[in-house]
């Protein structure tokens, strides 16, 4: 069965959310782990998070896939910026292990004109300092649509990034399929070229989950404007090529839609159908 979910609050605590998740017909879910458009981070409840660790293994939920906060820059050009990254993802990654061996989703951040070479150095060095031998958790680096002055619109930036981490066997990728659309990847006509390219540039063993969302704009539009499942210019059709694809069907997908619970719901009903 198809591994799907959606992003779910966490402002009512880790087991609320597995339930939550579990009422809409999830078998994972993603969540910030600190507000997303700032820095604060809830204190963690051992106790909840033992909850939903036992409760996640009775209902059979496949990994859960965290995302950083969007305001997390290790590329900035401003010195505070990066040590906010910095100290956030480090703090992240301790908080990561009250729910072991999940996945941490992160933007690799924007360069502001510095380069995407100084900004691939940037980020490798903060993953450099922060990723320690025994942790559980897999950091993975978000696929963008390279509008502005993001790092990660190109497979090769990421490749850049992977070869300069010390830790790499920490480190993934999370494919989001309205960004590398919007990114110029014909996800639509030429998924198994597009998936091929992957792997000659990353590994596709780097591949650990997908955020599945349709896409307001056509390919190579560069905007990052998600749309609800099949109605968008990446379509049904696509998507049922996408869910079913033998290299992809097996990972956690996460849905990222402009949705309500009761729209994420219908959209997992969806996806499982076209998965067969």
């Amino acid at each position: 069965m198809l591994t799907i979910g959606c992003h779910l609050s966490s402002s009512k605590g880790f087991l609320a959310m597995g339930k939550t998740a579990h009422s809409i017909g999830a078998t994972t879910f993603a969540f910030f782990t600190r507000n997303p458009r700032g820095g604060a981070a809830k204190a963690i409840d051992p106790e909840d998070a033992a909850e939903l660790r036992a409760f996640l293994q009775v209902e059979g939920f496949g990994k859960l896939v965290a995302h950083a906060p969007y305001t997390l820059n290790p590329c900035s050009d401003k010195e505070h910026a990066r040590r906010f990254a910095r100290e956030a993802m480090a703090d992240d990654l301790v908080r990561m292990e009250f729910l072991p061996g999940n996945y941490y989703n992160f933007h690799p951040g924007s360069h502001v004109k510095q380069g995407a070479d100084a900004g691939i150095e940037m980020i490798a060095c903060l993953l450099n300092e922060v990723l320690a031998p025994e942790q559980s958790t897999t950091v993975l680096l978000e696929t963008m649509a390279g509008k502005g002055t993001e790092v990660g619109g190109r497979f090769e930036e990421l490749a850049a990034i992977i070869e300069r981490v010390e830790l790499s066997d920490h480190v993934g990728v999370c494919l989001d399929t309205c960004h590398v659309h919007d990114a110029g990847y014909d996800i639509v006509h030429d998924l198994d070229g597009v998936l091929e390219e992957f792997d000659g540039v990353i590994g596709i063993e780097r591949l650990r989950a997908i955020h599945i969302n349709d896409s307001k704009n056509p390919c190579g539009a560069h905007k990052d404007r998600h749309e609800t499942i099949g109605n968008g210019f990446i379509g049904l059709e696509a998507f049922g090529r996408i869910v079913r694809h033998p290299q992809l069907r097996n990972l956690p997908f996460i849905l990222e839609t402009p949705n309500e619970l009761s729209g994420y719901a219908a959209e997992i009903e969806l996806l499982r159908g076209l998965a067969g």
